[in-house]
């Protein structure tokens, strides 16, 4: 990465420099470009720090670390990874060079690299939601499922209020390629 990053630097430089007569570019310019090379290529993120800045994000490449605590058992094109600390997860789906993922990563630290994605839920969506699971619990008497599905919509109306957004996003990558971290 280091070595990706001089070359760009370098070359920045030589083309700056290899103006002849046409005015160049400063060597603030250039630092400044060089800079700006690096903040996209060094966008790695944890989980939890992911989620703090992921609307910076959004549609651009980054790669980001954690624990793999789900693979989809029938097709493998997904899998979910956490932080430490196991508060904040993201969905990592296959795609181009991963194929699929295997389900003994289950358990393992993984880098995956692609591009960040984000679903919106409207007010709306939630709201259905929010009925759906009330019908359901007047219906068959499923409270302890019930009672966690509407402490997730409080949880979503509440990051909404927070953010003075009229939607929940919902953040996910569409990975390119992934590495075990030993």
């Amino acid at each position: 990465m280091k070595n990706i990053l001089l070359i760009l630097a370098v070359a920045l430089l030589v083309t700056a420099c290899g103006n002849g007569g046409k005015k160049g570019k400063s060597a603030s310019e250039v630092n400044a470009a060089a800079k700006t090379e690096t903040s996209v290529l060094a966008s790695s993120f944890s989980v939890d720090t992911l989620m703090h800045v992921a609307d910076s994000y959004i549609s651009k490449p980054i790669s980001v670390h954690g624990f793999v605590t789900h693979v989809c058992k029938h097709s493998g094109k997904r899998c979910f990874i956490v932080d430490e600390n196991q508060k904040y997860s993201i969905r990592v789906e296959a795609k181009e060079g991963i194929g699929g993922f295997n389900r003994e990563l289950v358990g393992s630290q993984i880098v995956a690299k692609g591009v960040l994605r984000e679903r919106r839920l409207s007010q709306q969506e939630i709201a259905s939601m929010e009925a759906a699971t009330n019908k359901k619990k007047a219906e068959d008497g499923s409270a302890e499922t019930c009672a966690a599905e509407l402490s997730n919509i409080a949880k979503m109306r509440s990051w909404m209020k927070e953010r003075g957004k009229d939607y929940y996003a919902i953040y996910y990558v569409d990975g390119n390629e992934y590495e075990v971290v030993d």
